[in-house]
């Protein structure tokens, strides 16, 4: 019952890897006892060793329970062979509890159930598995809501919550989780079982009684070691056990990070949902000036008051905000808007003598994009405007909100004194700051320095009256420095009350109370410690280095949002709801494939082949990712080393080298005869042989491929069409285009020319490529060699500086981004990205005064991931827009992603990528509505599973200029 510090724990149930029991006694004995999943493969257990802090730990195994019977069960075999458990819910947490070497119960696969909501007592009940926003959404249906609301809401569960004691950019209004939890049903690690509330009603004697003689022995030091502010999360919460806050058994066990028991179902309250909202963005100098503000807005009763400064604001969103380098987000609520806006009004008036200015959001849109700016700088904040990386590990102290600029400005002096920086932000409202800080976690010195640091840190909180804690819990990031803020006694009361629930120690061990150092257990340290620079891609943005990289992800898990959800990250998980088809699955996986550890193998990794099997080459992540993440191009390196001398699957030569076999059927003119005989059935027996899934038809070929359509077409308009004596533009022939859908490429000449612009082929047209096929199918030698033939060909249009106009957006993006990442050593590749504009960009920027044809129809269809991620598509809302098409397109994936729907065993993930929003967006379109693809992949999947026909604007276009299209 010690309150050591040193780091080494009692060593009772926190053995490693299986010190005196084998991992494989431990899932046989597990798999004989529950009825859930026992996974103690290398995968299962990679994708767990982290959550999202510094720190790594390796399970001997994961159990995916079934209900409360089967952690009791999982319980119970761990007692017997000595095991430690950690619960885990979304694995988000920043402090390192939701990482352990024994047996981790995720919660995520089965118990996710809000098994009730209760309109009239404002209560729900809910498994410890369940997802916030699905507990939200409940709640919705009868105008109510779950008040904490942590920027992970929709990934993280209610049982992570209630370990962590979360709050949320609301909690000024609502307050914590312990505020919001009613009652408790929970499991110890032996085997009891207790229903926690206020009076203890449902608490085993023995541990009421236990409680009672630390409580009544100590009172006084209860009654005043602990600090008083909105967020103190730090240590166990025994001051709610003192008899005048009425023996709150449940606030009591919230936020104790699963020490103390396993929580099986929990009831919550719920509070009322304002009717409408409006956001006030207020403007100032700069962020200790914002957050010496923040206290006067607290009596005017707003709904949040977050603190952003300028350096975590994309430039975009930062030009619409109110003059300033530092802004308050406060939200002001009520019945009707115009009472929100009165609200919100309000907070303007408070903040009129210290703001620079204010900007009033009704718009739930517009709300939701400066919203997501905020939720997603848990993200944002791991890079330094330079690109240099940043970490958790002091991520969210707390100080009085009163206190919290002069805080500000002591922090900032601390960082410089000991050469180091931050981007902090976070609830100014209630005094809890978060920052990542730019430590070298992975250097010796680095190491050495993030622990002066964090020990002079915890002094200068506690100075300021603040909390280590201030949301996310100790965990291994904080606890051992838990006696400069609370002292040794508290500590000892802590550690008692811990024994007195799991004398075995086996809930969590090295957390709260004897607890690991904080330097011990780093993420990094089993990493190379050389740069991993023999790769193919450049990777700029990471010195060139593969495992800077893969630790891009920290582990927010924002791919983890289920179907629906809006974007594109991260198809494959929202098809299968596997953590290993996840976009910070895979880069666990990548992550351990380097460390060596739990995936052997390097490179040959099965286990990282089969997670990245999965991956769509989507592109999503390296959009909708935070840190932007980038799996595609990862998934390229790997397959690239993984068949390096040797022999790939026959898809990777059917389909990755399908702009040859095209220009071969061009040349030989043996499209009707190769059309024919994919209706035969031999074609069965040539997909099988082509790595082809058998439930796709092959797509038929046109008889006229669109170059040389192109060629007849200048022939006939003496090289040029109505555009001739225009402004020059290069058309991009590629592969999809000329070969499959040439009736797009015809459809742009006609536009392109009708705007008025001369529109001529690159040279060698029908022979360039973007070798997109290549790369999405890792083979990167043969992609470089094609795409410095392509630029040999194109440096006449470089050097007249010419846009290149390309129709098919994953072309473009790979000439964009892939090409340059390629050659890095080549500025003809940087040229040409440069140069790569899409159809609607060449139209803006080439022909600002054309004025297209009005159709005044509702579209539906698809963007283009690889458009969302890379190009973005203002300029084709634009285009619309002055074209009277109406209504908004499908932001998801299609599921065929170029060769991935067409591989053998892709096909059930492809049609669910589908089902998830475009084939339904595109059922439920009105009569009339035009169905728009600008892909040639969309186009072919809504044609395959939904028999719809889909064209490229470029076509829409076209055809209602009047005459039919040319050719």
């Amino acid at each position: 019952m010690s309150d050591r510090t040193d780091g080494r724990t009692d060593g009772r149930a926190d053995r490693g890897a299986g010190e005196t029991t084998g991992a494989r006694e431990v899932a046989r004995a597990l798999r004989a006892a529950v009825r859930g999943e026992v996974a103690d493969d290398a995968a299962s257990r990679a994708l767990v060793t982290m959550d999202a802090s510094n720190y790594r730990r390796v399970p001997l195994a994961v159990v995916a329970p079934r209900d409360a019977d089967d952690v009791a069960a999982a319980l119970a075999v761990c007692r017997e062979l000595g095991v430690p458990v950690v619960p885990r819910g979304g694995g988000t947490s920043i402090a390192g509890q939701a990482t352990g070497t024994g047996v981790v119960l995720d919660f995520t696969r089965h118990m996710t159930a809000v098994e009730s909501v209760d309109a009239d007592a404002r209560t729900a009940v809910v498994q410890p598995g369940a997802i916030l926003d699905d507990l939200r959404r409940a709640a919705g249906a009868h105008g109510l809501t779950f008040g904490p609301d942590p920027s992970t809401h929709s990934r993280c569960t209610l049982g992570g919550m209630i370990g962590n004691n979360s709050c949320g950019s609301h909690s000024v209004a609502w307050g914590t989780t312990a505020d919001n939890v009613l009652a408790l049903d929970v499991l110890t690690y032996g085997g009891e079982r207790a229903r926690l509330a206020p009076g203890g009603d449902g608490v085993p004697e023995r541990l009421r009684a236990g409680a009672r003689t630390l409580v009544d022995g100590a009172l006084a030091r209860l009654r005043t070691g602990f600090p008083d502010l909105p967020r103190r999360i730090s240590g166990y919460a025994l001051d709610a056990l003192l008899p005048e806050r009425g023996t709150d058994w449940a606030r009591a066990f919230t936020g104790s990070e699963g020490t103390l028991g396993v929580v099986t179902s929990a009831t919550v309250r719920l509070v009322e949902r304002p009717g409408a909202r409006v956001l006030a963005v207020l403007g100032y100098p700069d962020e200790s000036a914002a957050a010496e503000a923040a206290p006067a807005l607290l009596p005017h009763h707003p709904l949040t008051v977050e603190g952003m400064a300028a350096d975590l604001v994309p430039g975009p969103e930062r030009a619409a905000l109110p003059r300033g380098d530092a802004w308050l987000f406060t939200e002001a609520g009520g019945a009707d808007a115009a009472e929100a806006r009165a609200g919100a009004e309000r907070l303007c008036r408070a903040a009129a003598g210290a703001a620079t200015g204010h900007l009033l959001v009704t718009d739930p849109a517009g709300r939701r994009a400066l919203w997501r700016v905020r939720e997603d700088a848990a993200g944002t904040a791991t890079r330094m405007p330079d690109g240099s990386e940043a970490w958790p590990g002091w991520e969210d102290c707390a100080v009085p909100p009163a206190r919290l600029g002069a805080y500000l400005r002591d922090f900032r002096a601390l960082l410089a004194e000991h050469g180091l920086r931050g981007l902090p932000y976070g609830h100014f409202g209630d005094g809890c700051i978060h920052v990542r800080i730019d430590f070298d976690l992975i250097g010796d010195e680095g190491v050495a320095r993030f622990r002066r640091f964090s020990t002079d840190l915890a002094d200068l909180v506690v100075a300021h009256g603040g909390s280590l804690s201030g949301e996310h819990g100790d965990g291994q990031a904080r606890a051992e420095l838990l006696p400069r803020m609370y002292g040794p006694e508290l500590v000892e009361l802590f550690a008692r009350f811990k024994d007195l629930w799991d004398p075995h120690g086996g809930l969590n061990p090295g957390m709260v109370v004897r607890p690991h150092r904080i330097d011990e257990n780093l993420r990094f340290a089993p990493l190379p410690r050389r740069p991993v620079t023999d790769v193919a891609f450049g990777y700029p943005e990471d010195g060139g280095d593969f495992s800077a990289a893969v630790r891009r992800c920290v582990g927010v898990a924002k791919c983890r949002n289920p179907a629906g959800s809006p974007g594109v990250m991260c198809p494959s998980y929202r098809a299968t709801g596997e953590e290993m088809h996840s976009t910070r699955g895979r880069a666990r996986l990548l992550h351990e494939m380097l460390a060596g550890e739990v995936v052997t193998g390097g490179w040959r990794s099965e286990e990282v082949h089969e997670a990245l099997d999965l991956c769509l080459s989507c592109k999503g992540c390296r959009r909708d990712c935070p840190v932007g993440v980038d799996m595609a191009t990862y998934k390229a390196e790997f397959l690239h080393h993984h068949y390096a001398g040797r022999r790939r699957p026959m898809a990777h030569y059917s389909m990755g080298w399908l702009p040859v076999w095209l220009r071969a059927v061009a040349a030989t003119r043996t499209a009707p005869l190769l059309n024919a005989a994919a209706r035969t059935p031999p074609a069965a027996l040539a997909k099988r042989l082509g790595g082809i899934a058998p439930e796709r038809d092959l797509p038929p070929l046109p008889r006229t491929p669109f170059v040389r359509w192109w060629r007849g077409h200048r022939r006939r308009t003496r090289g040029g069409g109505a555009g001739r004596g225009g402004r020059r533009v290069v058309l991009w022939p590629d592969t999809f285009t000329n070969h499959l859908s040439p009736e797009a490429g015809a459809a742009a000449v006609r536009v392109l020319e009708a705007a008025g612009l001369e529109v001529v082929p690159p040279p060698g047209a029908g022979r360039i490529c973007c070798a997109l096929t290549w790369i999405s199918t890792g083979q990167l030698d043969r992609a470089r060699t094609v795409l410095r033939r392509t630029l040999d060909r194109l440096e006449p249009v470089l050097d007249a500086g010419l846009p290149v106009a390309v129709l098919e957006p994953p072309c473009a993006a790979a000439l964009r981004t892939d090409a340059p990442d390629l050659l890095p050593d080549d500025p003809r590749a940087k040229r040409l990205a440069a140069a790569v504009r899409t159809f609607a960009q060449v139209l803006e920027e080439c022909a600002p005064d054309w004025t297209p044809p009005r159709l005044d129809r509702p579209v539906a269809g698809q963007t283009h991931c690889h458009q969302h991620a890379v190009l973005g598509d203002a300029a084709e809302r634009r285009l619309r827009e002055r074209a009277g098409l109406t209504g908004e397109l499908s932001d998801g994936c299609c599921g065929l992603a170029g060769n991935f729907g067409f591989e053998k065993g892709h096909f059930e993930v492809s049609r669910a990528c589908a089902e998830e929003k475009l084939l339904p967006s595109v059922r439920a379109a009105a009569p009339g509505t035009v169905l728009l693809a600008d892909g040639y992949s969309c186009r072919t999947q809504l044609a395959q599973l939904g028999g719809h026909r889909a064209r490229h604007l470029a076509e829409v276009l076209a055809e209602a200029l009047g005459d039919a299209p040319p050719g």
